[in-house]
């Protein structure tokens, strides 16, 4: 009887494993070997903070996807929580608009950044309308933060309304009958109880923009992230070792990020449970 649970267990199992060694593990494997075969040998994978150019497009990557996590968490947060605890007319909508880019690739979301604070984009027609000048910064650090919180808002803010909708509305009432004012509660109460949902989203933010390649592309004029360096690296330069050694840091980064998302997500709704 133990024997024949194993085999099913295996054969459910099999699939799963299958799929997982032929698409993820062989393929990183092998790019974990190319990155050792170059020049450089396995220190290919500490140039990233020996070469002065790898490791200033680290430092800007990582920067810029905590700024998009810290801005999305900020604006999502507030916002899935008020539209789950009201009902007005228009709010479906509101939701559907707010969802939208979950539609559109990154190459999409870059031009209409573009056409939103590019040469032509309309920031720079108000501007000049309004006698202050055309402003312009669609290709810069400033336009692809632009773009990563566009298309992060989205995936945060409906774990965050569906983390909000858990909560207890009977704790909130017994702070406020113990004299905690609205921030009070909102500190002690609300966010406890929204901690986990923040948490796995903000790692998950965070990930998506450390290796989000089809904004940076689109408005890659004067960007220099690591993932615009890692398509230099190889389609340029032919420079593969590098290229694939920079592609293994960069992962580690993002699945280290999402492990101990996990880990801690986990800790913190045991706690608050």
């Amino acid at each position: 009887m133990r024997g024949r649970e194993n085999r099913n267990l295996l054969v459910m199992v099999l699939p799963a494993l299958i799929v997982g060694a032929a698409f993820f593990l062989i393929p990183l494997a092998r790019l974990a070997v190319v990155g050792g075969t170059g020049r450089l040998g396995l220190e290919a994978y500490l140039a990233v903070v020996t070469n002065r150019q790898y490791f200033e497009a680290l430092v800007s990557t990582i920067v810029l996807a905590v700024l998009v996590t810290a801005a999305t968490l900020a604006i999502a947060g507030i916002a899935g929580v008020f539209l789950e605890r009201n009902r007005f007319l228009g709010r479906e909508a509101l939701i559907s608009m707010l969802t939208l880019p979950l539609a559109f690739p990154g190459v999409v979301i870059g031009f209409m950044v573009i056409m939103l604070a590019g040469r032509t984009g309309l920031i720079g027609d108000l501007g000049s309308l309004l006698g202050m000048g055309r402003l312009v910064f669609a290709y810069s650090i400033a336009g692809l933060f632009t773009g990563y919180i566009y298309f992060s808002i989205p995936r945060v803010i409906l774990t965050i309304m569906a983390a909000a909708e858990k909560l207890d509305p009977a704790l909130e009432e017994a702070a406020r009958s113990l004299g905690a004012g609205p921030w009070r509660v909102v500190r002690d109460v609300i966010l406890p109880g929204l901690a986990p949902a923040l948490i796995a989203s903000g790692a998950v933010c965070f990930a998506t923009s450390m290796g989000a390649f089809g904004t940076a592309f689109t408005l890659a004029t004067d960007i220099k992230v690591l993932p615009i360096v890692i398509y230099t690296e190889f389609t340029l330069l032919a420079n593969i070792a590098t290229a694939a050694a920079l592609s293994i840091v960069l992962g580690a980064i993002t699945w280290i990020t999402l492990a101990a998302s996990r880990a801690v997500a986990g800790a913190t709704a045991a706690a608050a449970g």
